[in-house]
């Protein structure tokens, strides 16, 4: 099965260059995504896939299901190809979106084999507002057996943690003055947010060193001669797990409170972004993925990075054994993530061939869990233990 799977990984590639570079040279923002899904969707159902478009009323979001007509295990693969503003592809979603669609399309031509279904989920604005949360609330990862994806990079990685992540909103409303002749009448709402930022620093000792809480003041008033009447702070507040981000985010809530309580302010609380959940990888499926890719390329993966961001795959791994690995894109060069850099190492020769050889072991992993119940059992059973 190995030589089967890496040989369609070579047959299809030179469709997923076009798609990939595509994409590239037409980046769109988040929700925005109209040329890039549409292109996805024109190649899926070239190789057989029913797909939905529109979903959620989401205009660039799709499910692309390929069935096997036998019962087996559902294996979704999530694609992203959302670009930066002015940098377009810095964070490389051209090619991870290819490289996801084209393990669908790979474990399609072999599903027959172990029975099941494979999904290709259209996941729009991974650098925004995710649709994969949409997807999560709506239910469309409920009966996935397994998911799948990985992320361009600088070097392979194995699937590590990722920060759960909140983003909250806090607006004052008081009252304007004259801030010099008439203060006392006025009710600052600047005070409210400076109130609430000291109290939150104050927090800062007694939260857990992983977590992070940062904001910043997005109206604080609109002249110095005038008791500020609004303000408007924004944080994110972000952790390990997402049990311990709630706690964290009833604190931050509390600061805020009390800045409207000593200012005699009044409170908004609002979200300004969908929260994502940490990731909790499914070390079994990624040490199958290691495997797989050591056996189709001979590259050894290196262990999960440390350095933690927010990623809404994070709110599938709540719902099925989910893996996030990384894959180069670089052949050695030291570019920083959300740059031009990065984005021009996605087009070169090199990068082409790490998408290959990545969505072949995507599709190799998939496949080997598919293909045996005890192996399924043992990911199975991680994913219900896990702490999350």
């Amino acid at each position: 099965m190995k030589e089967t799977i890496r040989k369609i990984a070579q047959e299809i590639g030179p469709e997923l260059d076009i798609l990939s570079k595509n994409i590239y040279d037409n980046p769109e923002l988040g929700y925005e995504e109209f040329k890039a899904a549409a292109w996805h969707v024109e190649l899926l159902e070239k190789h057989g896939f029913t797909v939905e478009t529109n979903v959620l009323d989401l205009p660039t979001a799709f499910v692309a299901t390929y069935d096997s007509g036998k019962p087996g295990l559902k294996v979704g693969y999530l694609s992203e190809y959302d670009a930066l503003p002015s940098i377009g592809h810095g964070c490389g979603h051209n090619i991870l979106g290819a490289t996801s669609t084209g393990a669908g399309i790979a474990l399609s031509r072999v599903l027959d084999q172990v029975g099941g279904q494979v999904v290709v989920f259209g996941t729009p604005a991974e650098e925004t507002s995710g649709a994969k949360v949409l997807f999560a609330e709506a239910g469309l990862f409920d009966d996935c057996d397994l998911a799948l994806m990985a992320h361009p990079s600088v070097g392979y990685a194995r699937s590590g943690k990722s920060l759960a992540l909140y983003a909250i909103q806090f607006e004052f409303f008081g009252k304007t003055a004259h801030a010099a002749s008439q203060p006392w009448v006025g009710v600052n709402a600047l005070d409210a947010a400076l109130v609430t930022m000291n109290a939150v620093n104050a927090m800062r000792e007694h939260m857990l060193p992983t977590s992070r809480v940062h904001g910043v003041i997005i109206k604080g008033g609109e002249a110095a001669n005038v008791v500020p009447e609004y303000t408007q702070v924004q944080y994110y507040v972000r952790s390990l797990q997402k049990s311990y981000n709630e706690e964290l985010v009833d604190k931050v809530r509390r600061c805020a409170e009390a800045g409207a309580l000593a200012t005699g302010c009044t409170l908004k609380v609002t979200n300004y972004e969908l929260p994502y959940d940490n990731l909790v990888t499914n070390h079994t499926m990624d040490d199958v993925f290691a495997e797989s890719l050591y056996e189709l390329a001979e590259i050894e993966i290196e262990p999960a990075r440390e350095d933690l961001g927010s990623l809404d795959a994070g709110q599938v791994s709540h719902i099925c054994p989910t893996i996030h690995p990384y894959f180069d894109v670089s052949d050695g060069k030291q570019v920083g993530g959300h740059t031009r850099e990065l984005a021009e190492c996605t087009i070169t020769d090199y990068a082409k061939e790490q998408m290959r050889n990545t969505l072949a072991a995507l599709t190799l992993t998939a496949y080997k869990i598919m293909d045996d119940p005890e192996l399924y059992k043992r990911v199975k059973e991680e994913f219900e233990n896990a702490p999350k």
